[in-house]
């Protein structure tokens, strides 16, 4: 199966740019995959396209401020203003890192990307924010500009890093993360810190909407899923079956896994609210023989048209990437061109693209 197979044309101005004033204001394409039948829509109208026996599974993860900015220890720099095309330079030592998954084995190490890529070496040590408020040694490099690295202890790691670090906005989002976006990019029921980016099918839910799927006795669950570079990590490899995904920390409570297997039981469609949940739930089926069972752990899975879900029935997600593992994921559940024609669709009634944008809702 060839990457080049899940391409589509995709106007740069459909790149949403900044959030609705309303969350709930977004489209909704709803496909039907069995048929390949799509209806605009809008995302008010998804309780309503729900079953009343339905499970929803949403990913409780919280977005924290990744993006650090700082300088190589024994070099001064000015102080860096992030997305800045003076601060694109790196000049005099200055560094940026994105952290990207706290290694489980030590909470002081973390696996991140660095710019400039070819300049920081092991072994030299990186001091980030105004006033030296975080220091850390380079321990490893990675060969796609990742480094590992360890942060000197202190009292409160996750207080710092608020502090001083940046919401680590998309790449195709082409301005300075704000205030604003700290809340924003985040969904309306996080609250498990550790993402470097939202799962963003679930920017969409307000208090409002998710009052109206209860009222309707509709269950819900929570897992949790930490997005990390095996979420948004670029495929280099012309065949799909080729690409290997960085591992993201997951739990999942015995109180969820409960929800999950008794909707099994009765046969009820479980809808997952986006693609870190599908993964994290698919993921932890194939560990017990198609069972879910409670743990935590750190999930890998790939998933492309050919895999046979074990719990996933229907997904809400946004518009992907061309060519990325999420829209593979997509046309793994609705089909490759049901997926790719309602993309086209989409495409030609201007919807809302990526992060910001607007979504779908896939029925297997």
């Amino acid at each position: 199966m060839l990457v080049s197979d899940f391409d589509y044309e995709l106007p740069p101005e459909l790149i949403a740019q900044q959030p609705l004033p309303d969350r709930s204001a977004s489209r909704l394409l709803h496909l039907c995959s069995p048929a390949g039948r799509f209806h605009d829509k809008h995302f008010r109208d998804f309780p309503d396209l729900l079953r009343p026996d339905d499970l929803l599974v949403f990913n409780n993860t919280r977005v924290f401020p990744a993006r650090l900015y700082g300088r190589r220890a024994g070099l001064k720099s000015q102080p860096l203003s992030p997305r800045n095309p003076a601060s694109r330079d790196f000049l005099h030592g200055r560094v940026e890192a994105l952290l990207t998954r706290q290694l489980q084995h030590d909470p002081n190490e973390w696996e991140c990307l660095v710019r400039p890529g070819r300049k920081i070496n092991i072994g030299e040590n990186l001091l980030f924010g105004d006033h030296d408020e975080l220091r850390a040694a380079v321990l490893a490099r990675g060969p796609f500009g990742e480094r590992r690295i360890r942060f000197d202890p202190v009292d409160d790691f996750f207080a710092r890093v608020d502090r001083i670090g940046h919401i680590p906005l998309p790449p195709y989002i082409s301005r300075e993360d704000s205030a604003a976006d700290r809340e924003r990019y985040q969904t309306v029921y996080a609250h498990e810190p550790g993402s470097v980016a939202a799962p963003t099918a679930g920017l969409h839910f307000t208090t409002e909407i998710l009052s109206r799927i209860h009222a309707r006795g509709i269950e819900t669950a929570e897992i949790t899923l930490h997005v990390g570079l095996g979420t948004f990590q670029p495929i280099r490899t012309e065949r799909v079956e080729e690409h290997l995904l960085h591992s993201e920390v997951y739990s999942i409570s015995e109180a969820a896994a409960k929800k999950i297997q008794q909707a099994r039981r009765q046969s009820r469609r479980i809808v997952a609210i986006g693609t870190t949940t599908v993964r994290t739930l698919e993921f932890a089926a194939n560990l017990h023989g198609d069972d879910l069972l409670s743990g935590s752990g750190e999930a890998n899975i790939f998933i492309y048209p050919g895999y046979n879900f074990k719990i996933v029935n229907a997904l809400l997600t946004n518009f992907h990437l061309p060519q990325s593992t999420l829209l593979m994921l997509v046309c793994a559940l609705g089909g490759t061109e049901n997926v790719l024609a309602a993309y086209r669709h989409a495409v030609a009634d201007r919807y809302r693209f990526y992060s910001y944008g607007d979504c779908m809702f896939v029925e297997k």
